[in-house]
């Protein structure tokens, strides 16, 4: 830049110099054109040299940014992810970091740059006439002040503008993912008409982020045609007067027109700045929040996990007032396996959370292996913890790079063994390329039967000592069930395991049963036992197997 700069201030000069040549018609004067081409060409090569490596420096910033920001959000608790949508999240890494990237690799360069060679030409003419160059500077702050405040306004503008893109991409996310849902109620009128409104929205805060940048135009225009009407009035009294000279009026009349592209894009600079300004402290904002459950500052590693857990007198809210679970207290020993049952909202899905650590009890505690989960590393505890749930999630990926997501540094053959186990390599085996098959977005060329044999290879894969199954199979006919339910009894021998179930017929064999309602445990025991007591349980059980029994063909 100050390259840049020194080459660029060097044409008024050599004007000036030219000018003199030719009036003293010297024949060093042909010399002249050769030595101003000359310049043009190192000049634009220092600009080539100075817009790649700063746009570099500039694009690796952003690349550092986006890099934190992911590690940030992997490392977020489930709150943190709960209090924003995916699609206000996913905006920071697209709209946000766009605006970063234009704000570092073109307007800040660009604004350094400029003010770089703006100095070194109002260097140029104090030289060549200080009073004329005090006169051009005086006036500047008539356009700095105007320019500055409505740099300001562009800034809260943009911050809007970043706002509503959050809004839409977090609707377009939605409309996109439930189009089966929208077409199948006869919705897409509804849908366009607020998807309009918030495109409408956009546009009408992107005219006022447009109206606000170009208010500048008009000032710095006025400005500038003020400063060279006062240069060739003032100058050319001079030189009819005798007290100037023609050279020096043509030379700082050069270096003005020559400052009058930098300091006039100034204005705009600092506009788009702001802009971009706006999306670096949305991205910082980001950055600096701190996730509510974390590792303690002396949490050990869990080592050697038998699979004992325990809950003591656990309390818990959500929201801090309305209770999500009050007084749970249980032990399951190792190798037990422990249903929880009761209508939904009771608290069960809360229970599996708080053992993997998503959330904090209010009071109370929760031990695995008598050690305060809160007292060990939260990649500790969750690496002896396997997750099924009702809920598949599989990525757009093979079919083998998703059962490896439950152990990554597992080899081919222990993936096809934790297959066989879920008995998922039967039906592996006949996809076109076996386990290379790219199961597509959340597994969408499966049927839910495989994505759910796929989620318990998966879990079998990670060989861990507690298992933990969330309604696995509450989204199959009774056939898949009872397929899948072989593999889950197979997958639960040895292990410490906490099963949530609403068809009750998978868990009559547990070893006990919790029957959870309003956030508390009102009975437990075995199947058998709860049956006797004619409570809750029985109740529950005895209207689910009449509704069984009249569903059977006759």
């Amino acid at each position: 830049m100050l390259f840049f700069a020194v080459f660029t201030a060097s044409f008024p000069l050599l004007i000036e110099k030219s000018v003199e040549l030719l009036e003293e018609q010297n024949p060093n004067f042909y010399y002249m054109p050769i030595l101003i081409i000359i310049v043009a060409i190192i000049r634009g090569l220092v600009s080539y040299v100075q817009t790649i490596v700063s746009q570099s420096v500039a694009l690796r910033i952003i690349n550092h940014i986006q890099k934190a920001m992911f590690a940030h959000l992997m490392d977020s608790d489930i709150p943190s992810f709960q209090a924003a949508t995916s699609g206000e999240l996913m905006s920071r890494f697209t709209n946000d970091v766009n605006m970063m990237r234009d704000t570092l690799s073109k307007t800040l360069v660009g604004l350094l740059r400029n003010i770089i060679v703006a100095i070194f030409l109002i260097g140029v003419m104090f030289y060549l006439d200080w009073l004329l160059a005090v006169i051009i500077l005086s006036l500047l702050p008539i356009a700095g002040r105007p320019v500055i405040r409505l740099g300001r306004r562009v800034r809260r503008v943009a911050a809007k503008v970043q706002e509503e893109m959050g809004f839409l991409t977090a609707n377009l996310e939605q409309s996109l993912a439930g189009i089966r849902l929208i077409k199948s109620y006869g919705m897409e009128n509804s849908e366009q008409i607020r998807a309009n409104k918030l495109f409408e929205n956009i546009y009408y805060q992107a005219l006022k982020l447009v109206k606000g940048r170009s208010r500048t135009y008009p000032i710095l225009e006025t400005v500038g045609g003020i400063s060279i009407a006062a240069i060739i009035a003032y100058g050319g009294w001079r030189i009819i007067s005798g007290a100037g000279t023609l050279e020096s009026f043509v030379g700082f009349l050069t270096a003005v027109i020559t400052a009058y592209r930098p300091i006039r894009s100034l204005g705009p600079l600092l506009t788009s700045l702001q802009e971009g300004l706006s999306a670096i402290q949305r991205s910082f904002t980001l950055l600096d929040s701190k996730p509510a459950i974390k590792d303690a500052d002396d949490a050990r590693v869990l080592l050697k996990c038998e699979g004992n857990i325990e809950f003591e007198d656990v309390f818990f809210s959500y929201n801090k007032s309305t209770p999500a679970l009050e007084n749970i207290s249980f032990t399951i020993s190792k190798g037990q396996k422990v249903a929880l049952v009761g209508p939904s909202g009771a608290g069960k899905s809360t229970i599996l959370n708080m053992v993997l650590r998503f959330y904090d009890p209010d009071n109370g505690r929760i031990t695995v292996d008598k050690k305060d989960i809160r007292e060990v590393t939260m990649a500790s505890l969750r690496s002896n913890i396997a997750l099924v749930s009702q809920d598949v999630i599989l990525f757009d990926s093979s079919v083998a790079d998703n059962i490896q997501f439950g152990r990554p540094q597992a080899s081919r053959e222990e993936v096809i063994a934790a297959a066989k186990a879920a008995g998922a390599d039967e039906f592996i085996e006949v996809l076109p390329d076996t386990y290379n098959t790219i199961v597509g977005e959340r597994g969408v060329k499966l049927s839910g039967g495989q994505q759910q044999r796929i989620s318990i290879a998966r879990a079998v894969l990670r060989k861990a000592p507690i298992l933990l199954l969330d309604e696995a199979t509450s989204s199959l006919d009774l056939e898949s069930e009872q397929n899948i339910q072989n593999s889950l009894d197979e997958l639960t021998e040895n292990k410490t395991t906490i099963v949530i179930a609403h068809r009750l017929a998978t868990i009559m064999k547990s070893d006990i049963i919790y029957f959870i309602d309003n956030g508390q445990i009102v009975e437990s025991g075995s199947h058998e036992e709860l049956i006797s007591m004619n409570g809750s349980y029985a109740r529950l059980c005895n209207l689910q197997f009449k509704d069984e029994a009249l569903n059977q063909p006759e």
